[in-house]
């Protein structure tokens, strides 16, 4: 079982800048790897972010791209989302993802708000 908790979501004008956290439980952490999803109202969630077990390989959505950050840190169990340069369209909840032996863990979704 692999319990993961996302934190770091709130309220942010155009243009400003969030970076959200994913801790995830369990010593079999750095060996899966680890994604951001978001969903915003009324639409299907989408991949934001993914990024490998060791952190040397990650893929950012290409309207995210330039503009947002995946990282991890294997020793403290979490994920990171660096957000740059938000806009109103990047208001959606933000989960965590993994996969892990076939099986789909998600964290309980942490709200991002771009207003002004």
């Amino acid at each position: 079982q692999v319990l993961l908790v996302e934190s770091g979501g709130g309220l942010v004008q155009p243009g400003g800048s969030l970076r959200l956290s994913c801790a995830a439980s369990g010593s079999l952490f750095r060996i899966f790897p680890m994604a951001w999803y978001r969903q915003a109202p009324g639409k299907q969630r989408e991949l934001v972010a993914d990024i490998s077990s060791g952190g040397s390989g990650t893929n950012v959505a290409d309207s995210m791209k330039g503009r947002f950050t995946i990282s991890r840190d294997n020793g403290k169990n979490t994920v990171y989302l660096q957000m740059n340069s938000l806009k109103p369209e990047d208001t959606a909840v933000y989960y965590c993802n993994a996969v892990i032996s076939g099986k789909t863990y998600w964290g309980q979704g942490t709200q991002v708000t771009v207003s002004s």
